[in-house]
C-alpha cells in the first residue's frame, strides 16, 4: 500500500488562463481540488516538486494530503497535462477521497522471478505482457503501488489470467473477468532468417565482387597484350 504523501498547496482565488498563467510564471502549476459533494477548490502547487513527484512514477496511485492554507484535503491524482515540447507540468486534477469510497486507479503490473521460469531461463521463451496496468476498484488508502506476479516454473504455452493474480483485499478487477495479463511465447525464429537472408546476400556480393576484380584482370591483361 503507498503512503500517504503531504503536499504543500496555495489556495488560487482566480481562475482562467490568464490567472493559470500567471501562476506558472511564479513557478507553481495551478491544479483543483473536485469531487466529494463538494465544490471544487483551484490552487497552485509548487513546480519542482510536482515535476518530481510526476516523473517518480507511481503518482496517480498516490494519495496525498494536501495542505492549502491550513485546510487539509485528502485526494488523489486523476489527471494532468504537460506542455508537450518542454515536458512541464501544466494542470493537474485532484479528486477528493471520503471515508468509505472506492475508486478505480491503473496499478502498474510487475513480474518477478523470471530467472525460475523454464520456459523464459531455459527454452528461450518470451514474457508476452498483454496488461501492463490493471485498473482495480479500491478504497484509497489501500492502493498498492504495484500488482506483482511470480513467473516461478512457467512454461513455453502458459497464460496468466486476471483469475490467477492475487489481488489485495478488498480489491476488484474492473476489466473483463477472464482477461489475460500475459503468456509465454516461443522464441522467434525471425532473428536465424534474417541472418541467414544477409549471409546469403553477403555472399552474393562477394562473388560478384569477385567476378568484377576477374573481369578488371582480363582487361588489363588483353590491353598489356595489345
Amino acid at each position: 500500500m503507498s503512503a500517504v504523501k503531504t503536499l504543500e498547496a496555495v489556495a488560487r482565488d482566480r481562475v482562467g488562463k490568464g490567472a493559470a498563467r500567471a501562476v506558472r510564471r511564479q513557478g507553481h502549476v495551478p491544479a483543483v481540488i473536485y469531487g466529494g459533494g463538494q465544490a471544487p477548490q483551484a490552487i497552485a502547487i509548487d513546480l519542482i516538486r510536482t515535476r518530481t513527484l510526476i516523473y517518480a512514477g507511481g503518482f496517480k496511485t498516490t494519495l496525498f494530503e494536501i495542505n492549502a492554507g491550513g485546510k487539509k484535503t485528502r485526494a488523489i491524482p486523476r489527471d494532468f497535462q504537460l506542455d508537450p515540447v518542454s515536458g512541464v507540468p501544466l494542470h493537474v486534477d485532484f479528486l477528493r477521497v471520503v471515508a468509505g469510497q472506492s475508486i478505480t486507479v491503473e496499478v502498474p503490473v510487475h513480474f518477478v522471478n523470471d530467472e525460475a521460469a523454464p520456459g523464459i531461463k531455459q527454452n528461450g521463451g518470451t514474457l508476452n505482457v498483454v496488461l501492463h496496468t490493471l485498473a482495480l476498484d479500491v478504497a484509497p488508502d489501500a492502493i498498492p503501488e504495484a500488482i506483482e506476479i511470480d513467473l516461478t516454473g512457467r512454461q513455453i504455452g502458459d497464460a496468466i489470467h486476471i483469475t490467477d493474480v492475487k489481488l489485495p483485499a478488498g480489491a476488484t478487477f474492473t476489466g473483463e473477468p477472464d482477461a489475460t495479463v500475459a503468456n509465454i511465447v516461443p522464441p522467434t525464429v525471425l532473428g536465424a532468417e534474417v541472418e541467414a537472408e544477409e549471409a546469403a546476400i553477403a555472399e552474393a556480393q562477394s562473388a560478384e565482387a569477385a567476378e568484377e576484380a576477374a573481369s578488371e584482370d582480363a582487361a588489363e591483361g588483353e590491353k598489356k597484350e595489345d
